[in-house]
């Protein structure tokens, strides 16, 4: 079900080099206009791009959601004039089925412009055609290697004989700067050994960087590197030359063991009179004067601004238009048969394409019995995430080489390891690949699949970037990180968290949970299998937690509120104690000695901020109650923060250095986690406001 045109090719024709002009003078005149943007790379990769999505990409303008659709990313997201003007030329539609333009010729003209459709970078669920948020150089093509995964694994589940429901391939335009990040060395590392066939990478080797040329900092042999990571390499001496790119993609699709690397040979700019081989600034705006001169090259009016000749759109509808809507025709007649062959497989087939939870999916989630000596909070999620894991066959992911640890493997029957010989497992091992993970995970959840990264919490530090890009596009992903505060012990200050919890707090639209025992941490799962557009974070322990007796204590339930009220006095309390993760013990233990001395304490337990913010004014009011001014928060973490819930007067038990290499009890005595110092400041603070 290739769908690609792989007649021999004839030279360019006069109708091929018009669209190829017209999607350069788009970019020249909206960078122009914008005063802003790039325009170099897009007139240079013209060529490219026409010709991969004119002859090759299975792609239907009219149904630009359809699941077995080839992907497209333009890593290079400087370029996004490029990706804006295929949209609209292809036509490509803003709903399936729909009517309305993605990208109408108004909205290039508002290139860059507030609220447009057409942002400096290409925006995931911002503009319809664009696969994922691109812009941060690496982080394109590291996502398509997810997207590469996702697809094989897709496959592996879904297809059934003669009826191939998915078996897409991912192509991805990367520039050098996209190539010297570390991120995209790691997933091209893990590509290779994966053997991931329908991945296309194509390298635009203009050898240009907003510094300079390339000599000042990048002279390795690409080419090498990328044959020692096992992949098939192609060159191109030419990006105009389409019939030397479109050998090379047809090489690519008969290729069946290894992904491929195309590298393109270009000139930046090409057609500009005084850009040519100069380094960019932050804007290719050419000025009025070389405008002209790159039209004139072109053969184009001078004059025109957003020109669009007759017959440039006839030509895209001729080529990826017809081909698209006959292959996604013939798609659809494959799923209907394959829901019509198999009940079972059509309502897995359906639930999976609909984004829906199978039913009963948390049937088997456990309930802990109350243990004074209890489970690190690791130890509980590992059973709780298979328990879920076993009736949500798209859930997959793993660990970066810490899954013995983390207890991030899954365990049941049939889960398997996702390999170059079996992409259908579901376990996946990441290698020591903290960044590639995340951006990898994204490109997971890009294609629909439910998918998760773990690690140790001081790790999310390489991971930023993705976590970031996973919040900024709303993607359901999750990602389980242990050890996550001093408690690590004798690994000392290298491993113990103690920003981490606070910097990923400080992402937009990221849920963070840190869960104080075992039914918490159940409970934190049922929230985060809810979500649908937005990230979370599991922040758990790697030492024991006591499972709290919840006959005597408030049900966990409260976990999904984000802080409730745990233990708890008659009247108005005389002080709270507010606590997150294994702290929540030590608020519990001074709870009750406080009791016993004849202080009303409540203990809150806050598993995340967001949760608890999103809750009404009168529940907030109603857990921490602002007639309360004596509070004492407790987390092994910055204190930063806090003082929004302990207020500007309460009191703050946390972290204000780095740990140290001790044994665990040495550590917390060393810090002030003891119950004995929480009880120390409750004194103080109920004393402070007892009148």
């Amino acid at each position: 079900m290739s769908g690609a045109d792989t007649s021999p090719k004839a030279a360019l024709s006069q109708g091929d080099k018009l669209a190829i002009d017209t999607i350069r003078t788009l970019a020249i005149d909206a960078v122009q206009k914008a005063n802003s943007g790039h325009a170099g790379a897009p007139m240079a990769l013209a060529p490219v791009a026409y010709t991969l999505w004119n002859r090759y990409l299975r792609y239907d303008p009219a149904h630009p959601h359809w699941p077995n659709r080839d992907r497209f990313v333009l890593s290079a997201g400087h370029a996004s004039m490029l990706l804006y003007g295929l949209l609209h030329l292809a036509r490509v539609a803003e709903k399936d089925g729909g009517n309305s333009p993605a990208i109408s010729l108004d909205d290039i003209k508002k290139f860059r412009q507030l609220d447009s459709r057409t942002p400096g970078h290409p925006e995931y669920h911002f503009t319809t055609g664009v696969e994922t948020t691109t812009g941060p150089l690496g982080q394109g093509v590291a996502n398509s290697v997810g997207m590469a995964m996702g697809g094989r694994f897709k496959g592996e589940r879904l297809n059934r004989p003669d009826l191939p429901l998915f078996d897409y391939n991912v192509y991805a335009i990367c520039s050098d700067g996209d190539l010297m990040e570390g991120v995209s060395q790691e997933a091209a590392s893990i590509a290779g050994h994966l053997r991931l066939s329908n991945l296309c990478w194509i390298y635009d080797n203009n050898t240009i960087t907003i510094e300079g040329h390339t000599e000042l900092a990048f002279s390795e042999e690409v080419a090498a590197r990328f044959l020692a990571y096992g992949w098939q390499v192609l060159r191109v001496a030419d990006a105009n030359d389409t019939h030397a790119i479109a050998s090379a993609l047809e090489t690519f699709l008969q290729s069946s063991d290894r992904p491929t690397l195309i590298i393109v040979n270009s000139i930046i700019g090409y057609g500009a009179p005084t850009k040519q081989n100069t380094s960019k600034a932050h804007s290719d705006a050419l000025g009025p004067d070389e405008v002209k001169g790159a039209k004139r090259a072109y053969g184009w009016p001078e004059d025109s601004e957003f020109l669009v000749p007759d017959g440039v759109y006839d030509t895209f509808a001729d080529g990826i238009g017809k081909r698209g809507a006959a292959l996604y025709s013939q798609w659809q007649g494959f799923f209907e048969a394959a829901k019509a062959a198999d009940a079972e497989h059509a309502e897995e087939l359906s639930a999976f394409l609909e984004g829906r939870l199978p039913e009963g999916w948390d049937r088997d989630i456990p309930v802990f019995e109350a243990d004074a000596k209890g489970l690190a909070t690791r130890e509980s999620s590992g059973k709780v995430l298979n328990a879920i894991a076993q009736h949500v066959p798209f859930l997959l992911g793993g660990s970066a080489d810490l899954a013995p640890s983390n207890k991030s493997n899954l365990t049941f029957e049939g889960a398997g390891s996702l390999t170059p010989f079996e992409p259908g497992g579901r376990n996946i091992h990441f290698g020591v690949r903290e960044h590639a993970m995340g951006s990898i995970v994204n490109g997971l959840g890009l294609v629909g699949l439910r998918a998760y990264g773990a690690t140790f919490l001081v790790f999310a530090d390489y991971m930023r970037p993705p976590i970031r890009l996973a919040s900024l596009m709303e993607l359901p992903v999750f990602h389980i990180f242990t050890h996550d505060s001093i408690g690590v012990g004798e690994d000392g200050p290298t491993h113990q968290p103690v920003e981490q919890i606070l910097s990923l707090r400080c992402i937009p639209g990221l849920l963070t949970l840190r869960p104080a025992d075992a039914n918490e941490v159940a409970e934190a799962y049922r929230v985060i299998f809810s979500l649908k557009n937005q990230p979370a974070v599991l922040a758990l322990s790697r030492q024991p937690l006591p499972t709290f007796d919840r006959s005597k204590y408030a049900p966990a339930s409260g976990t999904a509120k984000g802080a409730y009220v745990l233990a708890d006095s008659e009247g108005t309390p005389d002080v709270i104690l507010i606590g997150t993760g294994s702290e929540v013990q030590l608020c519990v233990g001074a709870y009750e000695t406080l009791k016993g001395e004849g202080v009303k304490a409540r203990v809150v337990s806050m598993p995340s901020w967001e949760l608890f913010e999103r809750q009404d004014e009168a529940y907030r009011n109603s857990v921490l109650p602002p007639e309360v001014l004596a509070r004492v928060a407790v987390e092994q973490g910055s204190v930063i923060g806090w003082d929004r819930y302990a207020g500007s007067s309460g009191s703050i038990v946390g972290m204000h250095t780095f740990g140290a290499s001790a044994p665990i009890k040495d550590l917390l005595g060393k810090f002030g986690f003891t119950a004995e110092k929480v009880i120390e400041a409750a004194r103080a603070q109920a004393a402070k406001y007892k009148k």
